[in-house]
C-alpha cells in the first residue's frame, strides 16, 4: 500500500523560531526590528520545538514526510541555514527531504503540517493541519490525529 505523504513546514512548527533571539548581539535586533529573518545566519541559531525530532520521525515510518518551508529572498544565509538545521537535527530521516519554496500550494500530498496559511499554503489541496492552533496545539495532538491516518 502506497504511504500518504504528508509536509511539514520548519519556522515554529519543528523550529523555535524565537530561540535565535537570545543568541544575537542586541544591536543587531535592533537594526532588523520588523524584519528578523532577514538577520544573517538567523536560522542557524534556532532550537527544535519541543517533540519535533520524536515526531518527525515517527512519522517518517509511516508516511512519505517531507520537510516545506520558504526562506526569504533578502537573507540568502537562510536557505544554506535551512538545510544545515535539517542535517544537525534530522539527520539521514531528512536527508535530501527539504523542499524550499514560496509555493507550497504547487507540492501535491494527503497533509500539510503549518503554523500559517502562508505562501500558498492555504490552497495546498490536501489537508492543512494548523500547528499552534486551538485544535493542534503541540507535536503530541498532531500525532494522536496522524495516528488515525497511518
Amino acid at each position: 500500500m502506497k504511504k500518504k505523504i504528508v509536509y511539514v513546514d520548519m519556522d515554529n512548527v519543528l523550529v523555535h523560531f524565537e530561540t535565535a533571539f537570545d543568541k544575537i548581539d542586541p544591536q543587531l535586533l535592533e537594526t532588523y526590528a520588523g524584519h528578523n529573518d532577514d538577520i544573517p545566519h538567523i536560522f542557524s541559531l534556532m532550537e527544535p520545538m519541543k517533540g519535533a525530532i520524536e515526531a518527525f520521525t515517527y512519522l517518517s515510518k509511516y508516511f512519505d514526510t517531507y520537510i516545506l518551508s520558504t526562506a526569504p529572498w533578502d537573507n540568502p544565509s537562510a536557505w544554506s541555514d535551512k538545510v544545515e538545521w535539517v542535517r544537525k537535527h534530522l539527520g539521514e530521516v531528512a536527508f535530501k527531504r527539504l523542499i524550499l519554496t514560496h509555493h507550497k500550494n504547487l507540492n501535491i500530498g494527503d497533509f500539510l503540517i503549518d503554523d500559517r496559511p502562508n505562501n500558498g499554503a492555504e490552497n495546498f489541496t490536501g489537508e492543512l493541519i494548523k500547528f499552534g492552533g486551538e485544535a493542534f496545539p503541540d507535536w503530541d495532538a498532531v500525532l494522536r490525529y496522524m495516528g488515525k491516518h497511518s
